[in-house]
């Protein structure tokens, strides 16, 4: 299961593990359009092997809605990516009710529920929790104060989950750098500035993050509890 897979970063993950001979789960919130158009595209190269279910992972019901659609897919479950996010700015002084608690239930508590409700299948298959964190986890971004806290704690659920269901099933976190601009316009003075302090100085790549996931859930036996940064080198100076 991909949450937050109809496009951008979810939908290379999709791809990637299905090209290693996964069925895949493709969640979304409202474009249900375009995981559509992939699970089309999937099950064209493979038939069955992908289905698209929409839920609202800010909402307790709406985690309970994938989980019921998860175990109607399949009886088993290996992998479960917790890639969904809410992004938006929240500036210190300025910051509603509504914001926090949408950012907060988006980014932390939807994973934290969607895990424990499958914790019982990934266990049965030996299986692999895998967190998309960020790299302003670790370091804030300037009015996102809200997005940062939800998705440090992403950072702790992932040690958390690591330590409280081994040894059955490995928790890892990948934490990407500037891969995609978000969707909301960035003006060109913001993205280079962003670049000249990524030690690649370049974008990275939707690719980078699939294989990153791929190696953690498919590939890395003995590793648990771990974050990996694919950042370009961001971290090294923000």
């Amino acid at each position: 299961m991909i949450t937050g897979a109809a496009a951008r970063i979810g939908a290379a993950v999709a791809r990637a593990l299905h090209q290693r001979g996964c069925r895949v789960l493709v969640h979304c919130n409202s474009n249900l359009e375009g995981a559509n158009a992939l699970v089309t595209q999937l099950n064209r190269d493979r038939p069955g092997s992908a289905c698209a279910v929409s839920a609202d992972l800010s909402t307790i019901s709406g985690v309970d809605q994938l989980i019921a659609a998860s175990m109607e897919f399949s009886a088993t479950l290996d992998v479960l990516v917790n890639n969904a996010s809410r992004f938006y700015p929240t500036a210190v002084g300025e910051t509603q009710a509504y914001e926090w608690d949408d950012l907060i239930n988006s980014n932390l508590r939807g994973p934290y529920f969607l895990s424990q409700g499958l914790m019982q299948a990934l266990r049965s298959a030996n299986g692999a929790i895998i967190n998309v964190l960020d790299v302003h986890a670790q370091r804030p971004m300037p009015g996102h104060a809200a997005y940062c806290i939800s998705k440090a704690g992403l950072a702790m659920l992932t040690l958390a989950l690591a330590r409280e269901l081994g040894p059955d099933v490995r928790v890892n976190g990948v934490s990407p750098g500037a891969i995609l601009w978000p969707e909301r316009e960035v003006d060109e003075a913001a993205k280079s500035a962003i670049l000249k302090r990524t030690a690649l100085h370049r974008l990275g790549d939707p690719a980078d993050i699939a294989s990153a996931v791929t190696y953690l859930a498919l590939d890395a036996p003995y590793v648990t509890g771990q974050i990996l940064a694919v950042d370009g080198g961001r971290s090294l100076n923000i």
